[in-house]
C-alpha cells in the first residue's frame, strides 16, 4: 500500500469543523483524566499479565480452559475500568439490550471502529469473546494479555483461520474490526476480506456492532494525546445491528463469497454510522 501524501491525511484526519472550546475546565479535566487513564489501562494490563494470570493458571486446566477464564475475567476488568471512567465523567455509555451482547454464541463480531478504546467496550460486553488484534501490540504494554488471551493477525492466514474456526466452533465469538485500523474521521477505510473469509471458512453468521455516540475527537488514529472532545465527555453507543446469515453465501465460491460478504458487512455498517451521525451532533457545551 502506498503512503498517503499530507494532503490525503488532511482529508480523512482533520479536525477543522470541531468548534472551539468554551469551557476550558471542564475540557481540561477530562483532557487530564484521558491521560489518567491511558496510564491506569496499562498498569492494569502489566499487573494482570504478571500477577493475575499466572495465579489463574494454577487453579484452571487444562490451557484452553484457561484462557476462557483469562478472557472472562479480562472482560470483568474492562467493565471495571469503564465504570470507574463513566463516575469520574469521561464518558458515557449506552447499550440496547446488554442481554443480547452477552448472549452472542459462535459469531463473527464486527464493527466500526472510531476510537482506541471500541475493542475494550466490546470486549466488556461479550464476556466469551475472542479478538483478533494487530501483532504489534505484542510490544507493548498489552503484550501479556494479548499473549495469553487472544489472536494476533500476524499469523500466518490459514493458522488464524483455524484458530478462529477453533474458538467459534466451542461457542465462542471472534471480534474483528474489518477495516484493519482505526475509521478515520471522514470516510472509511476500505474494509478487508479477512472477516469474510474467516466467517465463511467457520462457517458462522456475522453480527455487525454499531459503535455509535458522539465525536471522539482525541482517541482517533493522528489526534494528539492531549486532545479531547470539545464541548462535551465522551458517548459511546453500542448497539447490534441485523445479523447478516452465512447460508447465501456458503454455497458460492470461497472468492466471490468473501467479496460479496465484505460487501454486505460495509453496507450494514455504513448506514448505521450515517443515522448515528444525524443523531448525535457537536454542539452542546457544558
Amino acid at each position: 500500500m502506498s503512503k498517503e501524501s499530507k494532503e490525503e491525511l488532511d482529508a480523512k484526519y482533520n479536525h477543522r469543523e470541531l468548534p472551539k472550546v468554551k469551557n476550558w475546565f471542564s475540557y481540561t479535566y477530562r483532557a487530564f483524566m484521558k491521560l489518567f487513564f491511558y496510564v491506569y489501562f496499562g498498569i492494569g494490563s502489566v499487573f494482570l499479565a504478571l500477577f493475575v494470570f499466572p495465579w489463574i493458571r494454577v487453579f484452571v486446566h487444562p490451557k484452553e480452559q484457561f484462557k476462557i477464564a483469562a478472557r472472562r475475567f479480562v472482560s470483568a476488568s474492562f467493565r471495571g475500568f469503564i465504570n470507574f471512567m463513566q463516575f469520574t465523567g469521561t464518558v458515557g455509555v449506552k447499550v440496547s439490550d446488554r442481554e443480547k451482547f452477552k448472549n452472542l454464541h459462535g459469531k463473527v463480531i464486527i464493527a466500526n471502529h472510531p476510537s482506541m478504546l471500541d475493542f475494550v467496550f466490546i470486549m466488556s460486553l461479550v464476556p466469551n469473546a475472542n479478538c483478533i488484534v494487530r501483532g504489534g501490540l505484542t510490544r507493548t504494554v498489552l503484550a501479556g494479555v494479548i499473549k495469553q488471551c487472544y489472536i494476533v493477525n500476524s499469523l500466518d492466514f490459514n493458522e488464524l483461520c483455524g484458530l478462529c474456526k477453533q474458538t467459534i466452533d466451542e461457542g465462542n465469538n471472534v471480534i474483528i474490526f474489518p477495516e484493519g485500523t482505526r475509521t478515520p474521521r471522514h470516510g472509511s477505510n476500505p474494509y478487508k476480506k479477512g472477516a469474510a473469509r474467516i466467517a465463511y471458512y467457520s462457517k458462522c453468521g456475522v453480527q455487525p456492532v454499531l459503535v455509535g455516540g458522539n465525536d471522539k475527537y482525541g482517541l482517533g488514529k493522528h489526534d494528539p494525546m492531549w486532545s479531547y472532545n470539545h464541548t462535551e465527555k465522551y458517548v459511546y453507543d453500542f448497539s447490534l445491528l441485523p445479523e447478516i446469515p452465512i447460508d447465501e453465501y456458503k454455497d458460492l465460491p470461497e472468492t466471490i463469497a468473501a467479496k460479496r460478504l465484505t460487501d454486505k458487512m460495509e453496507e450494514v455498517i455504513s448506514a448505521a454510522v450515517q443515522e448515528n451521525a444525524k443523531k448525535y451532533v457537536t454542539n452542546k457545551v457544558d
